[in-house]
């Protein structure tokens, strides 16, 4: 891939996309998986994990915001925000976009790729790893939340796909989830990214919606479209008793008007409409059965 002009972006194994490499920022090999950052004919900046593209300079937004404010917003007034993976800083930068935040913990494994993106990716944190509420672990994220017993408001898994020899693949599973739900407050929220929700390629996030349920007495999917990973993008939102839906109009719009800067997608009408979800994911979502296990990890990939 790196003798060519072309970066080639398996989605599934009879699909992928091609995106044209105008540049090289930046490919190494971490101790965990291999990192490369690349400017994109389409798309400027991205960053790139074990080949799969996590975000783009130009749609970037779309994804933090959609994994960051639906949890948020529904809590009303994070004080505590744990935060596994987000390498980037982007997902800090939407936390402390409120101002109930206190303290904001990232704990991401590979301290070499968070590096390479506070110098290389400033217009995804812009300067969010500086700020003193904020503080970051180089840490398996399992291994840290297992080994705590503080509890957050808020924890938001921003991970990597779950591939099989991938370092998030123990990170979807109900075991985990389990521990999640065990290091969250009264009235706590989980949010974690869920993968695809294509017509062709939706199994992943079935499984991890049917997962968190499992756990979580309320689990929610939704979706954005990210143009950048070419298909539509799932995440999952499980809590005791937040439901998102239950926010009154002028409430919602209130605690997303009490934010700092600018949203450039999230606002009270996609909200409501993220959580709209088409048929044929229903009626998967009706007939999944299974659950991932630590003792029968699923490798979606």
């Amino acid at each position: 891939m790196l003798g060519s002009r072309w970066f080639l972006e398996f989605t599934t194994d009879q699909e992928a996309s091609l995106h044209y490499i105008e540049e090289i920022l930046y490919a190494a090999r971490t101790e965990y998986q291999r990192l490369e950052i690349m400017r994109l004919g389409s798309y400027g900046k991205a960053l790139i994990l074990d080949g799969k593209l996590q975000s783009a300079e130009s749609d970037e937004f779309i994804y933090h915001e959609s994994l960051v404010h639906p949890s948020l917003i529904t809590h009303g007034s994070p004080r505590k925000v744990l935060i596994a993976g987000g390498g980037e800083g982007a997902t800090i930068r939407e936390c402390l976009r409120y101002p109930s935040i206190e303290k904001v913990v990232m704990v991401d494994l590979d301290g070499e790729v968070v590096e390479a993106c506070k110098k290389l990716l400033p217009e995804w944190h812009e300067g969010a790893f500086e700020d003193p509420r904020v503080s970051v672990y180089y840490e398996d994220a399992r291994g840290f939340i297992a080994a705590s017993d503080e509890k957050y408001d808020v924890i938001i898994l921003d991970l990597p796909e779950p591939m099989e020899a991938g370092p998030a693949i123990t990170l979807y599973t109900r075991e985990f989830y389990q521990e999640v739900l065990e290091h969250l407050e009264d009235g706590g929220i989980m949010v974690t990214q869920a993968t695809s929700i294509s017509t062709n390629n939706f199994q992943a996030f079935t499984i991890i919606l049917n997962t968190v349920g499992s756990i979580f007495p309320l689990a929610k999917g939704y979706w954005a479209s990210v143009p950048s990973f070419f298909v539509p993008w799932g995440f999952v939102m499980g809590s005791r008793d937040r439901d998102p839906l239950s926010l009154q109009d002028r409430e919602l719009e209130e605690r997303i008007e009490s934010l700092s800067g600018e949203l450039r997608f999230y606002n009270p009408s996609m909200h409501r409409g993220i959580f709209s979800l088409p048929n044929y994911l229903l009626k998967a979502i009706r007939k999944e059965t299974r659950v991932n296990t630590d003792t029968d990890p699923l490798s979606f990939y």
